[in-house]
């Protein structure tokens, strides 16, 4: 997965990247086919951080994004909204044929005439 990690007012310390790196390679087990990421985090006036990523997935792109005071709490954050989108992704069309599968139907009752007698 090619990565691009940008940072706007801070500065991308190794710490920072190989946190960034070690969360993203979990988001491999869900056996999706991830293209590409590109992470970007900014540093707010009001000494916010801001981290968003974006997935590039063959089915198009998932988007994720944190606000919060700790720089490794908006990416653990952005990495577990990540992770519930490629869950969601992932088992999609099992949920699709389940809910389309065809409902069996019922027997018909045999209809018994009984013969009238007068």
């Amino acid at each position: 997965m090619k990565m691009n990690i940008t940072g706007k007012n801070i500065e991308i310390t190794s710490a920072i990247r190989a946190h960034i790196e070690e969360k993203f390679k979990k988001l491999e087990k869900w056996q999706v086919d991830i293209i590409g990421c590109n992470a970007s985090f900014q540093e707010e006036p009001n000494k916010n951080k801001k981290f968003e990523a974006v997935l590039n997935v063959p089915k198009g792109q998932l988007v994720a994004s944190a606000v919060n005071a700790d720089l490794y709490t908006a990416i653990n954050e952005v990495e577990q909204k990540l992770e519930r989108q490629l869950n969601k992704l992932r088992h999609k069309p099992e949920a699709r044929r389940a809910s389309h599968a065809e409902v069996p139907a019922e027997p018909e009752q045999p209809v018994i005439e009984e013969e009238e007698v007068y």
